[in-house]
């Protein structure tokens, strides 16, 4: 296997091609306005993560296995700590009571601003790895400590957090004209549609500055909530991946195919999630092992060689091995009725 993976032109060009295309396609096939069922959100999360899957073929037949292997893992790892994001989107959706096929577009918009922060998240992750072995020990700390972080979390504590209030809607309401209700699905509202709505209904108000061309509604409050959690999420998740491999494409590619299956993948975890009650303490182990092997080859590049040196097919093992104790503890230790008796059906109303 050669010693960099690099950036070869036919690879960019295959993944810009392939991402482009099928996200035209998902957007084609989801331009109506009807909510996304659950069979609809579970094929399209089988054909996501079947092109991904395409992908690691594509690398290990025109490459080698070992370059697929470590795309692999990081996908895999990126598409697993994905699950406690989206369940802060449930939670996003829950404040500002938006639902159905409104929660799709703005996921679409979501994810959009997610490949950019990616992108720039991972040339600058990968960037300073690669200028010194030593950040690899800071890495480590910071996957250890998001480790820790989902150990210790109060179960309660963020369940009951009000995002209409997160500090990023109550900035952009001190500079944006904010019309309070959603109408047609819009994130903005031209001024004169907005004046037609508060002539025919006087108990609407206006927010913030007036005579401002455009008014900000709650679904783009609801749209830079999500982006400014997932922008906080890819701080652990960036350096849990170059971990797994510090080439950029390869991280990149991991990231756009597990982020692009996400809102999907969010529809069907809504109606699974309740019963995977093991699998974030599989995350957490893992996100431990992440932490010890970055700071294991920090050690080996800076200090000396220890002798101990973790494989991308070992890395790819353990990865599945982990999940999969999760998922399977799930099924045959469920967790007790009472732990759901706190759930409601209906969201709270901004």
């Amino acid at each position: 296997m050669a010693h960099h993976f690099g950036f070869p032109i036919e690879t960019v060009i295959v993944f810009f091609a392939v991402v482009g295309f099928s996200v035209y396609t998902d957007l084609r096939a989801h331009r109506s306005t009807e909510e996304i069922g659950l069979k609809d959100a579970t094929l399209w999360s089988v054909f996501w993560i079947g092109l991904a899957v395409a992908f690691y073929a594509y690398l290990w037949v025109r490459f080698d296995k070992q370059w697929a292997d470590l795309y692999l893992a990081g996908y895999i790892l990126e598409k697993t700590l994905s699950v406690d994001n989206l369940m802060v989107f449930i939670a996003v959706f829950a404040s500002f009571a938006i639902k159905g096929a409104l929660q799709h577009r703005i996921l679409y918009w979501g994810i959009v601003g997610a490949l950019l922060f990616r992108a720039i998240f991972v040339l600058i992750g990968t960037s300073l790895f690669l200028a010194s072995a030593w950040v690899g020990f800071l890495f480590a700390a910071v996957v250890a400590w998001s480790a820790w972080k989902m150990q210790t979390a109060d179960d309660g504590e963020d369940e009951i957090e009000d995002y209409t209030d997160h500090w990023s809607v109550r900035l952009a309401k001190r500079v944006l004209p904010v019309f309070p209700r959603i109408h047609e699905g819009r994130l903005f509202l031209s001024r004169r549609v907005a004046k037609e709505l508060c002539d025919a209904d006087p108990s609407i108000v206006l927010q913030g500055r007036q005579g401002a061309a455009l008014l900000a509604t709650p679904a783009f409050l609801c749209l830079l909530a999500i982006e400014t959690s997932d922008i906080m999420f890819a701080f652990d998740s960036v350096p849990a991946v170059i971990a797994i491999t510090q080439e950029p494409l390869l991280v990149y590619a991991a990231m756009i195919f597990a982020i692009l299956g996400l809102r999907s993948l969010y529809f069907v975890l809504t109606a699974l999630t309740r019963y995977l009650v093991h699998l974030e303490k599989a995350v957490i182990v893992l996100l431990y092992f992440i932490a010890g092997k970055l700071a294991l080859q920090s050690w080996n590049h800076t200090i000396g060689d220890t002798g101990l040196h973790i494989s991308p097919g070992a890395s790819l093992a353990i990865v599945l091995g982990l999940l999969g104790i999760g998922v399977v503890a799930s099924l045959v230790y469920p967790a007790p009725d009472e732990n759901q008796k706190g759930t409601t059906d209906d969201p709270p109303v901004v």
